[in-house]
């Protein structure tokens, strides 16, 4: 229960002169006097990278916070999260199944969960001798003014800043945009030009961040700006056949997914059909469909 480790995790009021305030939320040109922390604040001495993304993510998007949060915990990086559904969720965990670290910045006070989902990511940023670090004041409910605040201090938090997936507009834009101005490494992850989840991420690439296009290009930003190897055993290339490789460059209806491989609607259904049972395709809201996670990440 969140409550026992509440209970149990360390609990501390930091002030901007106080030798534990993060000294990169310090140097931050709107840093915040006060800042409540549950947890180990030292931890934000250490490597961090900030990943966050879209609360209502494509099963892309989802894949993509993964990947990155996977592969920044075998760097031995600290992953910065909001701890919001969607992206943030999804890097964290992902970080912390992979034996990392994390640190949670809510839009609630540090000693409550928001959204009540996310509790999973909240109790591994403790346990995983993280924390969880907020400007509001304990017990704080979560309130609408205070999700734009806490981005600041997201963007502060990391020596870069990732982008899995983006709308326009959207909090993670102008979390990123943050991250410009604090003179931070910015990475997007790059999606099809007729998505509109991806048309945040693909105008940070224009403005000028670094494109993470694979797993290998994400190890070799974090090689080269972070001076960190990543040890792990190699993964094996994945192969796609014509159907899946159609729907990884884009989402598609069936009709036009059908038209694109030249081949009868109904005849396609019933494949689609099969490969959503098997867990390989999911069908989105708006009709499209798409791999699942687990077919992108295997």
């Amino acid at each position: 229960m969140f409550a026992d480790v509440v209970n149990t995790a360390p609990r501390m009021l930091l002030r901007a002169d106080d030798e534990s305030y993060p000294k990169a939320v310090l140097e931050a040109y709107d840093k915040p006097p006060e800042l409540h922390v549950l947890g180990n604040p030292l931890v934000a001495e250490r490597p961090c990278i900030s990943i966050i993304g879209a609360r209502k993510a494509t099963p892309y998007g989802l894949a993509a916070a993964m990947l990155a949060g996977r592969v920044a915990a075998e760097c031995g990086i600290v992953v910065v999260s909001g701890g919001a559904r969607g992206c943030d969720f999804a890097a964290a965990k992902a970080a912390l199944d992979a034996g990392g670290t994390t640190i949670v910045v809510p839009g609630c006070g540090a000693d409550h969960v928001y959204p009540a989902s996310s509790v999973e990511v909240f109790e591994g940023a403790l346990r995983s001798g993280g924390c969880i670090m907020s400007l509001e004041a304990w017990g704080s409910e979560p309130r609408k003014h205070a999700f734009p605040k806490r981005n600041g201090i997201i963007a502060a938090l990391g020596q870069s800043l990732l982008v899995a997936e983006a709308g326009l507009p959207s909090g993670t834009f102008s979390t990123a945009s943050a991250a410009f101005d604090y003179g931070k490494d910015v990475y997007a992850i790059p999606g099809s030009i007729w998505s509109p989840t991806c048309k945040g991420t693909n105008l940070l690439i224009e403005q000028g961040a670094a494109i993470i296009c694979d797993e290998c290009a994400l190890e070799t930003r974090i090689s080269l700006d972070y001076s960190l190897l990543r040890m792990r055993s190699p993964h094996a290339e994945k192969s796609h056949d014509e159907l899946m490789a159609a729907l990884i460059a884009s989402p598609m209806t069936p009709e036009h997914l059908a038209e694109s491989l030249g081949i009868p609607v109904l005849e396609l259904l019933r494949e689609l059909t099969t490969r959503e049972a098997a867990g390989l395709v999911e069908r989105l809201a708006d009709g499209r469909y798409s791999p699942s996670v687990h077919a992108l990440i295997g």
